[in-house]
């Protein structure tokens, strides 16, 4: 199998040949060396932006300065593809924790890769297929260790983000991060500060959906980057954002005994493990209980224990606020606080109760496929938080799975909707005309299947119109009648 992909080999080929050194670097080399498929390739030459641009040119491709200040061009290849090729540089930080106030252009790969930030991704591969490696990357690789290139104060002064980034290495790969890698980021947190808020949620995201994500969660919370703030802004004033202090305090948080056995943060981390790595799951799986334990949450029960009544409620609100603070969309938020809200919101097995539940329900969501989508990450989110821990798992997990059964089956019958009904409104406005009393007898319709007085079968509505009309049409005549006399 071919080491590069052909338009990589393509433009690396171009750049050699004009008599510049040329490598592919970064993640793509780390991905490569763990048999993994990279995503992208970056690649690095000596050659500077303007003779980047010439080379373009002299090959018919397409190109452009995508980052000036970096020395960052692009070229668009004939099928499309954009790949972006860097010369070698240095960078100098300020104020900003992430974007250099200073970039210097250098023409040896040594000094380009001894900015990056880990040794696994300081790695350099040549055309020839020979790995450059200073830093001893590749053993660090071998080892699944995470280590910062150098002094690890440094590489976080220049790039704040880099703290965020370590937990999600952990969160992907799985690394272990060298002691001394660690300890610089509980040394380094004020720069975070420096941070813009987008940036830091969407690392936490990314964490949040790699495969070790309760590695990365734990890493987060246990060098102190959860309790940190980052920046925003608020009406064009900036303004400091806390990341996830919530979160944070779950850890040690003792639950009742006699109903688990993991206090809230291993239940949480448990429960986020168990679901699937969708964004809107992973986040309602996260903040699902980060109510328990508050003051005006916290109760003691008859016997003493540990109780938190109406967390779910509480938490909705928390959930609330922490997303739209770490500014994702409304709809997502939307979503997410549902599932919070509802997690604790479930009915017995038994189709009165389901049938119940879901009229109840129903009304929250634009039509049959949202609620549907919504009833099937509520049930996985049920079924994670009752493996999360649960003393008597295996009895409640009996009566869940009885559930959710009974659930598909009510969904797939009753309609809850109008445009679940087995006919048509233009049906329905042959018979009782046209106006707002096609929707009024849909609606009812409706009910009356839901309360078992119909079926939702076509011959048997059509036949429920028109007696419906008949009657209608009687009750008319009758009021007409006693106007008369």
């Amino acid at each position: 199998m071919a080491l590069f992909p052909p338009n990589v080999r393509r433009v690396m080929d171009i750049i050699s040949a004009s008599g510049y050194e040329v490598y592919v670097v970064g993640g793509a080399v780390r991905d490569l060396l763990l048999g993994r498929r990279p995503k992208e390739f970056d690649i690095c030459t000596d050659a500077c932006p303007k003779a980047v641009l010439t080379m373009a040119a002299e090959n018919r491709i397409k190109a452009f300065k995508k980052g000036a200040a970096f020395g960052v061009v692009s070229w668009i290849l004939e099928d499309g593809e954009e790949i972006e090729i860097a010369t070698f540089r240095t960078e100098l930080y300020g104020d900003d924790a992430h974007r250099p106030e200073k970039v210097e252009f250098v023409w040896a790969l040594e000094d380009d890769l001894a900015r990056r930030d880990f040794t696994v991704n300081a790695i350099a591969i040549r055309l020839d297929g020979k790995f450059i490696d200073p830093f001893e990357g590749q053993e660090d690789l071998e080892a699944r260790i995470l280590r910062a290139v150098g002094d690890p104060e440094e590489r976080f002064e220049e790039d704040a983000l880099r703290m965020f980034r370590a937990c999600r290495f952990v969160a992907e790969y799985g690394f272990k991060v060298a002691p001394g890698t660690r300890a610089a980021i509980t040394r380094s947190l004020e720069r975070v500060a420096g941070l813009s808020v987008e940036r830091v949620r969407d690392e936490i995201d990314k964490v949040l959906r790699a495969e070790y994500a309760p590695a990365g969660l734990e890493m987060m919370r246990a060098t102190g980057l959860l309790a940190t703030t980052c920046r925003g802004r608020v009406d064009g004033f900036p303004v400091s954002v806390p990341v996830l202090p919530e979160v944070a305090r779950l850890a040690g948080v003792e639950q009742n005994r006699e109903y688990h056995r993991l206090d809230v943060w291993e239940h949480t981390l448990r429960v986020v493990s168990t679901v699937p790595p969708e964004p809107e799951l992973r986040w309602a799986a996260l903040l699902h209980d980060v109510a328990k334990g508050l003051p005006d949450v916290r109760r003691t029960n008859r016997r003493g224990l540990p109780a938190d009544y109406g967390h779910a409620g509480r938490g909705a609100e928390i959930t609330g606020e922490i997303l739209t603070r770490l500014r994702f969309p409304p709809s997502f938020i939307k979503r997410v606080i549902w599932l919070v809200r509802a997690h604790m919101d479930h009915p017995v097995p038994g189709e009165q109760a389901v049938v119940k539940w879901l009229k109840r329900l129903a009304p929250g969501f634009h039509g049959r496929k949202e609620l549907v989508e919504a009833l099937g990450q509520s049930l996985i989110l049920r079924r994670a938080d009752l493996l999360g821990g649960k003393v008597d798992h295996e009895a409640v997990l009996e009566e869940n799975m009885q559930l959710e059964a009974m659930i598909g089956e009510v969904i797939d019958r009753v309609p809850f909707y109008p445009e679940d009904l087995a006919i048509s409104g233009g049906e329905v406005a042959a018979v009782v005309g046209r106006g707002p009393q096609v929707k009024q007898v849909m609606e009812d319709l409706v009910v009356r299947i839901q309360s078992g007085l119909l079926d939702n079968k076509r011959n048997v509505l059509q036949e429920a119109v028109r007696k419906k009309a008949w009657r209608r049409q009687m009750s008319v005549a009758g009021s007409g009648e006693s106007e008369e006399r």
